[in-house]
């Protein structure tokens, strides 16, 4: 445990990380649990899209507060829902291809979330970087004779 504590704490980037890891595994056990039940009544791409809805508004204010360390705000919701767009028919992609390939229901939808974790991952990066501030010069004129 002070492995990871230390490599926490030695550069923001690295705690970031490590809080985006234990979100997206949160996520997924409340996406899981929500299709887990749902598969049993209705279709699984339904089931899957309403596990992900849930597991979307859960992930929001778990990522802005956590992991992100930001306010929820309108601009943030707007992007974080974006890459959210794109991640759920990635996921949705994955799983219909991992049924077509005979994967049981339980199980592909398990992968899909997981083959998933790289792209999404890489889009939040983006949406919650706080822009550089940017330096400003001053430029000296040299008097010429």
């Amino acid at each position: 445990m002070g492995a990871i504590k230390e490599i926490y704490n030695s550069d923001p980037k690295y705690g970031q990380f490590l809080r985006f890891c234990v979100n997206g595994v949160l996520a997924v056990a409340i996406q899981y649990a929500v299709y887990w039940v749902l598969i049993k009544w209705i279709n699984v791409n339904i089931a899957y899209t309403l596990s992900y809805l849930v597991s979307f508004c859960c992930n929001f204010v778990i990522t802005s507060f956590w992991t992100f360390h930001s306010s929820p705000s309108w601009k943030r919701l707007i992007g974080f829902g974006s890459s959210h767009v794109v991640n759920f028919f990635v996921q949705l992609g994955f799983l219909n291809l991992y049924l077509w390939l005979g994967i049981p229901k339980e199980w592909a939808a398990l992968l899909a979330m997981e083959s998933a974790v790289p792209v999404n991952f890489a889009m939040l990066h983006f949406v919650y970087k706080k822009p550089k501030k940017v330096k400003k010069y001053k430029l000296k004129s040299k008097k010429y004779d």
